[in-house]
């Protein structure tokens, strides 16, 4: 049975996945070596071999026991609601917004989670309720008040508008939606945004103008990357990195870290391990057998590559500093272990499809 299981593991994408979390190991071990501690190291690997356990123990779920019960599928959302409006009242406050729970050396985020829960709840109704999608509008509205920030609200509209087109929504009511979201932006913008946010699309406009306040980021970052050249500055090595005038060099900033020690070349090898880690979920959700499992790998595709997307296109400075992360890449204990989780339901899917990606490559 075990041996049945694994041969139609995806080890492909597992692998992927793995060799772009060791890429930002790698920056924490270059980090550890020239100075910065090893704080990041020895958490991110911790996270990782958790974060693989959770994968092969998930793959022996059957992912469509959450396709017949409703029951699992609405606890878990809404556990992960309760979590969000507890962190508001409980959480720890870091760079502006209160979106942590400080647990003993760790930090948990829960809106991370809600991602996923999100991506299992719209798979489940979409499916059963394909005609009505767009009454879910109030499920997706009800996590997006309660998110911490502006990047986590940018993520979990853009997971429920994608689902929605992959789902066959009606034109009209995908313009509605539109309508729905200038106004609720207008809305956002006057009664919800905190300056700091404001801030960091003005400075994005035009980042020059305040050099060394909210514009500082997206300079630094440029910087960095146009150093990099092609073959790098040699890792750790990194001057805008190392010396510390890159901002957030492990986290929203690591793209353009990797950039600078690594070069032109360290980019291409990170962008083709995403766009096969992208092949390799459309494979799976191609030959899945039921709407469920399609839908939910085709949110989980969304969902990351909205992460890529804007990750990259902010450290290029032609996108607001958001904070939202680089997917398996960047530090942090609730992004890389959600995303786990997702990848473990993922492969749960792979295994019990009638055909599975892993028998064409």
């Amino acid at each position: 049975m075990l041996r049945n299981h694994f041969k139609n593991f995806d080890w492909w994408l597992f692998s992927a996945v793995v060799f772009l979390v060791f890429i930002g190991i790698l920056m924490f071990f270059a980090g550890a070596k020239y100075g910065a501690g090893d704080i990041y190291l020895k958490k991110q690997l911790f996270f990782l071999i958790f974060g693989i356990i959770l994968i092969f123990g998930i793959s022996f779920f059957d992912y469509r026991r959450l396709k017949a019960h409703s029951a699992p599928v609405i606890l878990i959302y809404a556990l992960s609601i309760a979590a969000l409006i507890l962190v508001l009242m409980f959480g720890v406050k870091v760079r502006g917004s209160i979106s942590w729970f400080k647990i003993g050396p760790f930090s948990v985020e829960p809106v991370e989670f809600v991602k996923i829960a999100i991506l299992a709840l719209f798979a489940k109704f979409f499916t059963l309720r394909h005609a009505e999608i767009y009454r879910l509008s109030h499920i997706v509205l009800s996590a997006v008040y309660v998110a911490p920030d502006f990047g986590s609200a940018i993520l979990l509209i853009g997971i429920w508008v994608g689902m929605m087109m992959i789902s066959g929504i009606n034109k009209k009511y995908l313009a509605t939606l539109f309508f729905i979201g200038a106004i609720f932006f207008s809305v956002a913008w006057f009664g919800i945004f905190k300056d700091y946010q404001k801030d960091r699309i003005f400075s994005f406009l035009n980042p020059l103008e305040d050099p060394y306040g909210a514009g500082y980021n997206i300079i630094q970052s440029r910087i960095a990357i146009g150093s990099g050249g092609l073959l790098g500055m040699g890792l750790g090595r990194g001057t805008q990195t190392r010396l510390g005038f890159l901002p957030e060099a492990h986290t929203d900033f690591i793209f353009a870290a990797i950039a600078e020690e690594l070069g032109l070349l360290g980019v291409v090898f990170i962008f083709v391990g995403y766009g096969f880690i992208f092949w390799r979920i459309l494979k799976i959700a191609n030959w899945a057998s039921n709407n469920f499992a399609k839908l939910f790998c085709f949110g989980f595709l969304i969902l990351i590559s909205l992460q890529f997307i804007i990750n990259i296109s902010m450290n290029l400075g032609v996108a607001p500093v958001t904070g939202i992360t680089l997917p398996f890449i960047s530090y942090g204990g609730s992004s890389l272990i959600s995303l786990f989780i997702g990848l473990g339901i993922i492969e749960s899917i792979a295994i019990r499809n009638f055909k599975t990606a892993n028998q064409e490559i």
